[in-house]
């Protein structure tokens, strides 16, 4: 509830808001009047009345700001660096100008005052000048070094003196840190420095790699020390950008040596420095933030896994090697019950999920040359089945060296399978809702997988293959249409139609087998489609065997040794048969999506038929039959009904070409009348229907035939007719606002005119001199531009008129 205070403190609240509002409002006029009078101008005269300061609060006077810190700092550091370029001239070219005595006097003076300074300058609170001055000490340090290994010990070896000057200016700068606290650079700097002993040392001695692999994560260790302990920021943010480097590196020097080893004795040294920086990275997650520790976590689940799996991979080939990796990576997932911090564990089960990746990466190739390698048995259909698995698969792979691959797709799918089920137990904490469904669904793909990765190989004969993958097919399709929701039906879907397209084109390869499998899909997804209670799943195995049945009928064609367009005829089987199921179905999307895949079926009639006119027209005469038995269903009847008549005037021009016929209005005519008569009819009884559907076809059907053989006919009398018929439906379409007329009447007279007209376009165009027809498309166009928007109306307009005719 809104507290509300009792009259009396309210009205003591009010006073004083305004007492702070006069208050300022006088400090912007006083600083007003103080920018017009610098400016020259005569102030303009206030608005309101200036009332006096209030005795509580009296007015502030202005006071110009002080510096900001960042010019201060931008001084700071360029006098810093300027000191600095200075003393390393100094060093470098009037070193030689001074004596021995003079030149550590100097050196020492100097550098003695710059480390005394930064204390001094605290004491005076200016800590910026005193980072300055310190950053300027810590580089006359290194001067130091440098000076001294040149003048006291020019003959030791540069790598040693380097090892051991920056031990010593790493601790030196360290102390110096610590005694002054109140600077912040030479800790970091410590830090920096930290970085090179053990790895100048490693190089000075001629350490092998393994040398420099242990250099680097003692080195790293320390800087994750640091990072846990370590005070200040910017020290530990340093410290972990070192860790960052030398760690990783150190891991990588392990790794290659432990990849690399021939023997168990060879890969147990870099299994040793591996399990470190394991150990190194595990130390440093346990009081990382969030983010770090996942990912510091992830490299000691990597580390670790390469330690093991790297001594007991030795002596196998590097196929089983991956097995025995992939083992090792799965032996982490028992983290899951460990007390570890929640992070540190992700971070493990991130290094088991990709050592999982990638064991599936290296075995994915066998998988896709399984379900790909029939395709390019495509280009010899019938030609023999082989007597092995892989002969129809192709020579793509190198089968011997990817024997494992079955083991791989095996064994993640049985660690998904057994996680979804502790999952499911409660044996293991829930993770989110898509982790479950990717379960699932990994362990579905994968076990499916892996059958016939192993039946290739294995080298099985043709047939055991052929047979298997069946029985696996038919497996799938008992899961997918199994009740209950999840991921697991829609996988096993989606792996059984992958599987029956695979099958497929692997069955091509002889003829009893092509019908031997496409019969028994088409059998597995009928009874499929028939037990499942989910619409999605009813439609689509419902396709796929529409789809088994049309490659059965167009194999029967040829089978029998007919033509392709004598076999098209029989493929209208199919859909004659999804046609008299469609309409027995109760379901509408499940009927639809049968008929879909029917007429896919009669388009592929009609492209066998494509090269026999006689066998074409009949193949759309019979199309024609279907679509008008589909047209009697209420339901089908809008689209079926347009796609009949279409079909049945498209078999009769096919049919007149191919008797060459030059006089098609003797055919068509009588037709045309009969269609006119019956589209009256159809008219008189049903005012709201269509011009199309009464009259189309009938005008249509003499009309479309006639243009054709006109523009071929040098003769005027077939053009003059033809163009008066389309005269007269055009005015009659107008006069009694029928659409079909009027389009088709006006169509064919503007063609039937284009043509008389071209021979004497062509004439009038070869008598103008080049330059006129682009100069006359331009005015065309310009004209067109300038009156755009009016012909724009004009055709909306007539586009409404044609809408609103019948």
């Amino acid at each position: 509830m809104r507290h509300v205070p009792p009259p009396a403190e309210e009205l003591a609240l009010l006073d004083h808001e305004l007492a702070w509002l006069d208050t300022r409002r006088l400090q912007l006029l006083n600083r007003r009047a103080w920018l017009v009078g610098v400016l020259g101008a005569p102030a303009a005269p206030s608005p309101f009345p200036v009332p006096a300061a209030r005795p509580q609060a009296p007015a502030v006077p202005y006071a110009p700001s002080a510096p900001a810190h960042g010019t201060q700092n931008v001084l700071l550091v360029l006098g810093g660096l300027l000191l600095t370029v200075a003393a390393i001239a100094f060093t470098l070219f009037s070193w030689g100008e001074m004596g021995i005595a003079g030149r550590s006097a100097v050196l020492a003076a100097v550098t003695a005052g710059a480390l005394v300074a930064p204390a001094l300058l605290l004491a005076r609170k200016l800590p910026s000048t005193a980072e300055a001055v310190a950053a300027l000490a810590l580089v006359l340090t290194v001067l130091d070094a440098f000076a001294l290994h040149a003048v006291a010990a020019p003959g030791t070896d540069g790598l040693v003196f380097s090892a051991v000057a920056s031990a010593v200016l790493a601790a030196v700068w360290a102390l110096y840190g610590l005694l002054l606290g109140g600077l912040r650079v030479p800790l970091p700097a410590a830090v920096v420095a930290g970085q090179l002993p053990l790895v100048l040392t490693a190089w000075a001695a001629g350490a092998p790699a393994a040398g420099f692999g242990w250099a680097l994560l003692v080195t790293a260790a320390a800087d994750v020390a640091v990072v846990s302990w370590g005070r200040g920021l910017a020290v530990r943010v340093t410290a972990a950008v070192g860790a960052g480097v030398t760690g990783p590196v150190a891991l990588l020097i392990g790794l290659g040596l432990s990849v690399s080893a021939g023997g168990p004795l060879a890969a147990a040294g870099p299994g040793a420095l591996l399990l470190a920086g394991a150990g190194v990275a595990l130390a440093g997650a346990w009081r990382a933030p969030k983010e770090w520790a996942v990912a510091a976590g992830a490299v000691a689940g990597l580390a670790s896994v390469a330690a093991v799996g790297g001594v007991l991979r030795t002596g196998l080939p590097w196929n089983w090697s991956v097995v025995v990796y992939l083992l090792c990576g799965i032996a982490l997932s028992p983290v899951l019950r460990l007390r570890v911090p929640q992070p540190v564990g992700r971070g493990l089960l991130g290094a088991s999920a990709a050592v999982m990746a990638g064991a599936l990466v290296w075995a994915s190739p066998v998988v896709a040359a399984v379900l790909l390698g029939p395709v390019s048995g495509l280009a010899d259909v019938w030609s023999g089945a082989p007597e092995g698995f892989r002969g129809a698969l192709g020579p793509s792979m190198p089968w011997p060296a990817s024997v494992a691959s079955p083991v791989v797709l095996v064994v993640v799918a049985g660690v998904l399978a057994a996680l979804r089920l502790g999952w499911a137990r409660g044996t293991f904490v829930a993770p989110p809702r898509g982790w479950l469904v990717a379960a699932e669904a990994g362990a579905t793909v994968l076990g499916w997988g892996a059958v016939p990765a192993l039946l290739a190989v294995a080298d099985v004969p043709y047939a055991v293959a052929v047979g298997v993958e069946l029985l696996l097919v038919g497996g799938l399709l008992a899961l997918a249409v199994r009740r209950g929701h999840g991921a697991v039906p829609l996988t096993a879907l989606a792996c059984a139609l992958v599987g029956a397209v695979s099958v497929g084109l692997l069955a091509l390869a002889a003829e009893p087998a092509t019908y031997a499998v496409f019969g028994a899909l088409l059998v597995l997804f009928a009874g499929a489609a028939a037990r499942s209670e989910a619409v999605v799943v009813r439609s689509v195995l419902a396709v796929g065997s529409v789809l088994c049945a049309i490659v059965v009928a167009t194999a029967a064609g040829a089978s029998l040794g007919w033509s392709a367009p004598r076999s098209a005829p029989v493929v209208l089987v199919v859909p004659a048969v999804t046609v008299l199921l469609g309409a027995r179905l109760r379901v509408a999307a499940v009927a639809l999506s049968l008929e879909a895949a029917g007429a896919f079926g009669a388009l592929v009639a009609v492209g066998l038929s494509v090269t026999d006119a006689p066998f074409l027209a009949l193949v759309l005469a019979l199309c024609g039959v279907l679509a008008a038995g589909s047209a009697v269903r209420p339901e089908r009847r809008p689209a079926a009904g347009h796609l009949a008549a279409a079909l049945f005037v498209a078999a009769m021009w096919v049919r007149l070409g191919a008797s060459g016929v030059t006089a098609p209005e003797a055919y068509t005519l009588p037709v045309s009348v009969v269609a006119f008569a019956v589209g009256y009819l159809r008219g008189r009884t049903d005012p709201a229907v269509s011009s199309w559907v009464a009259y189309g076809p009938a005008l249509s059907t003499t009309m479309v035939p006639s243009l054709v053989v006109a523009w071929t006919d040098t003769g005027w009398p077939r053009p003059l007719l033809l163009g008066a018929a389309a005269l007269v439906a055009t005015l009659v379409g107008a006069r009694l606002r029928l659409q079909a007329p009027l389009v088709l009447g006006g169509s064919v007279l503007a063609l039937v005119g284009l043509h008389e007209l071209a021979p004497h376009v062509v004439q009038v165009l070869d008598a103008l001199p080049r330059w006129a027809p682009p100069a006359l498309a331009g005015l065309l166009l310009l004209a067109v531009g300038a009156t755009y928007e009016q012909r724009l109306r004009d055709a909306r307009r007539v586009r409404q008129s044609l809408g609103r005719m019948r």
